[in-house]
């Protein structure tokens, strides 16, 4: 009997037995496939392989060749401009190792090859050791000219510390080799003062960019570093108490324990009293003489001796060493310091202690105005005394000698 399938006949072949009948039909067998031919010649074989593993060599060195072409002429991770100095002696791999780490370049593996290539497979040039300025975003190929033409940089600026933004920016607007305009004053404090190097495409804002990058760079490290239960909670307080302590001395040394003073006062709740947060709330921070009683008495919002704790901002923008002091202060028990006429201070736990030594201090100062007294009028006398000589005659001053002492008795 005959069915069909897909229009075609098929055969009905019928089950010799009743447990054939059960099973389900065998598919029909695949078609036989031809059998690849063998190679006629191990060395075709061998030729075969060569020819793919260096047309895959090919790609990947393409690819990879493209890949460094594309990030040697990439914008940089740089966000300001900035300086880098380069010793002399530094290999390749070293300067790629600083490069990186200040984040002028954003990978030091594509530099070294870059260098690699250029150098030594075309000749072009080596790298010279000196101080150079990077834009900002600049490319590999921008760091790499930088450092093959060797021109280092000519021009510098400094900022000593404790200097207010006011100061900082009237110092940029004042230097001939900048360019640019600024438009706001920068936030008080933050700004690190340092000497700054800076190029002929260097414009006055971004001095102040870098300076202030420095500060947030510096500020994170230290903060991180900082001892325990300190007076201040914030990097920005940090910043406030520095700048205090800035104004307070001049001498290094000092710091340290100014700072601890402070960290003292602010523990018993006592009011920090510090004269130069006077003089910036009232003078902007400025003034070449002592305030006066008015001046302490006179309510601003940075009149230590009238608010508790921390003035609202800092008072100028201080530097490394002032910063470092208070986030490490000296371990004392002082609470009060006073000049000491040498430019230093005396300090003293008690308030005993330090009448005392205000009483001494004082005393040193009527010494030192009377000094100066004597000297303006000795001054004067002798400017009165050299207007009065007849022309042609010249004072004793300008001899650089002294009068003849007559003889006691002249008749001898």
């Amino acid at each position: 009997m005959a069915g069909h399938v897909a229009g075609r006949p098929v055969a009905n072949v019928l089950p010799r037995s009743p447990t054939e009948a059960l099973q389900p039909q065998r598919p029909p067998e695949p078609p036989e496939r031809d059998l690849p031919e063998e190679d006629s010649h191990p060395f075709l074989r061998m030729l075969d392989v060569l020819f793919n593993f260096f047309f895959i060599l090919i790609c990947a060195a393409a690819a990879v060749f493209y890949f460094v072409r594309v990030e040697f002429d990439r914008p940089g991770p740089l966000p300001v401009s900035t300086v880098l100095v380069v010793p002399k002696g530094e290999g390749i791999t070293a300067i790629a190792d600083r490069l990186e780490s200040e984040g002028i370049i954003a990978d030091r593996r594509i530099f070294v090859t870059s260098v690699f290539y250029f150098m030594h497979l075309k000749g072009q040039g080596s790298l010279k050791a000196g101080e150079y300025q990077f834009d900002k975003h600049a490319t590999m190929r921008e760091v790499l000219d930088t450092l093959v033409e060797g021109k280092s940089i000519q021009y510098r600026v400094t900022f000593p510390e404790g200097w207010t933004s006011e100061q900082v920016v009237e110092r940029l607007k004042a230097n001939p080799d900048l360019n640019g305009e600024v438009t706001a004053i920068p936030a008080e404090g933050s700004l690190l003062p340092d000497t700054y190097s800076f190029g002929t495409r260097d414009t006055r804002t971004d001095i102040l960019q870098r300076m202030h990058v420095a500060q947030k760079k510096f500020l994170a490290r230290v903060w991180n570093e900082r001892d325990p239960d300190l007076m201040v909670t914030t990097p920005q307080e940090a910043v406030i108490l520095a700048s205090i302590v800035e104004k307070e001395t001049g001498k290094a040394d000092e710091r340290p324990h100014i700072a601890s003073v402070f960290h003292n006062r602010l523990r018993k709740r006592m009011r920090l009293q510090s004269d130069p947060t006077i003089i910036y709330g009232i003078f902007g921070g400025v003034r070449d003489h002592p305030i006066t009683q008015e001046d302490l008495d006179r309510p601003n919002p940075y009149n230590t001796y009238k608010i508790d704790g921390l003035p609202p901002t800092p008072i100028g923008n201080p530097g490394r060493a002032a910063i470092e002091a208070v986030l490490k202060p000296a371990k004392t028990k002082d609470l009060y310091f006073v000049a000491d006429g040498t430019g230093g201070h005396v300090f003293s736990a008690s308030l005993a202690e330090h009448n005392r030594n205000v009483s001494k201090w004082r005393k040193i100062e009527r010494e030192i105005r009377a000094q100066q007294a004597a000297e303006a009028a000795a001054a004067a006398a002798a400017e009165e005394l050299g207007m009065l000589l007849p022309e042609g005659e010249v004072g004793l001053a300008e001899l650089g000698g002294t009068p003849p002492v007559p003889p006691r008795n002249p008749t001898r």
